[in-house]
């Protein structure tokens, strides 16, 4: 396999020539952003049937051809835990390549455990060890040495073996669809752009908050995530949560009792008229504009039983299918089904093939959980 290092505009040229013939590319990136709020991207490495490159941002001001090529919908692009990476790709262009292919997500069908590494997968399925000696690599400091060019060459090396090695077993299990939905919601840009109202949800602590509390956070964290974006800089360097928290509790409404807030810092002190007027504005909200609590409520004694028995289902078809049981469903998303709630992942798609149509069933009263022999038995429709 050729192996190139691209840092000028001729040979990004020749890689996209030959990534324009692909129909599969395996895409990696490496990136910082441990002071910034949006992702330094450093190095980004592709890799087909024939060659395997890292691409240098850096050296790089203009990645528009290469972009262009890769949101072209003729080829699948394959990457593993691509979370992080396509947010990257996010940044860039407002939208993400498709077809997307996420071998972490195929692992975990195929029953390799929940959240699988890259480097364990190799293993697993490859029998061959990867090095890494270059994990905690500064990838912005230049030159990169050959050693740590083959450390990030590897990150892509395998990912197209793995590729056709899953899709061949899925296809064996009669399970080459059951990803799409998946594959779509990694690709959905709403993941990657949450709105603004809704960042509240995300906040450690929220469970402690209620009411009018709930709408003061809301401000705040609108305030905090466009101030954070302005600025370049991690949400927990403008405002941390628990600083949040504090502050949706008590609900300052002056500068003195703002600087009595435990942990009141610089971004605080230059931003406090705006931190006020979020406040303010909250408090004034009626309270049918108020967000939702929340808190988690807690199920009657039958039904905290009844999720018992859910669960159960869930570790017996996780069993027999050869998943973990935390990747069809958490005991969270059993209890929300009981309370009436629809949106559990564990409703669609394959999980619900390997373990909701039964949860359906017992609930309906089609199926019935025995024990036999000191197994437990899911017999029925």
């Amino acid at each position: 396999m050729q192996e190139l290092f691209v840092d000028t505009e001729a040979k990004l040229t020749e890689l996209c020539q030959v990534l324009q013939e692909s129909e599969l590319i395996a895409l990696d990136t490496e990136f910082l952003r441990e002071k910034t709020y949006y992702a330094n991207l450093c190095l980004l490495q592709l890799a087909t049937d024939d060659v395997i490159a890292c691409v240098d941002p850096l050296a790089l001001p203009d990645l528009s051809p290469l972009l262009d090529v890769l949101y072209q919908t003729s080829s699948v692009k394959i990457m593993h835990s691509a979370r992080q990476d396509l947010e990257i790709f996010y940044d860039l262009k407002g939208a993400l390549p498709t077809p997307l292919y996420d071998t972490q997500i195929a692992a975990t069908l195929l029953g390799f455990g929940d959240q699988l590494g890259y480097a364990n997968l190799v293993k697993s399925m490859l029998s061959t060890v990867l090095d890494k000696a270059h994990s905690r690599t500064d990838w912005q400091k230049r030159p990169l040495d050959a050693a740590q060019l083959c450390y990030a060459m590897d990150d892509v090396r395998y990912l197209i073996p793995i590729y056709r090695l899953q899709q061949s077993t899925l296809q064996e299990k009669g399970r080459s669809n059951w990803l799409d939905q998946d594959f779509n919601h990694l690709a959905d840009v709403n993941v990657y752009a949450p709105p603004l109202d809704n960042l509240w949800k995300r906040v450690r602590g929220v469970q402690t908050l209620k009411d009018i509390q709930l709408a003061v956070l809301q401000g705040l964290c609108r305030w905090r995530e466009l101030l954070a974006r302005q600025l370049n800089r991690p949400r927990r360097w403008v405002v941390g949560d628990e600083v949040l928290i504090e502050l949706a509790r008590k609900m300052p409404t002056n500068l003195t009792a703002l600087e009595k807030i435990r942990g009141y810092n610089n971004s605080l002190k230059k931003n406090a008229t705006a931190v006020l007027a979020e406040i303010q504005a909250a408090c004034a909200l009626p309270e049918d504009k108020w967000p939702g609590d929340q808190r988690a409520k807690s199920l009657a004694p039958d039904k905290e039983a009844l999720a018992d028995i859910l669960m159960a289902i869930v570790r017996v078809r996780a069993q027999q299918n050869g998943v973990t049981p935390a990747v069809l469903a958490t005991r969270k998303d059993l209890e929300a089904i009981l309370m009436g709630g629809n949106n559990a992942s564990v409703l669609s798609g394959w999980r619900y093939e390997l373990a909701g149509k039964a949860i359906g069933g017992f609930l309906s009263g089609d199926i019935q959980i025995r024990l036999l022999g000191g197994a437990i038995t899911i017999e029925g429709n």
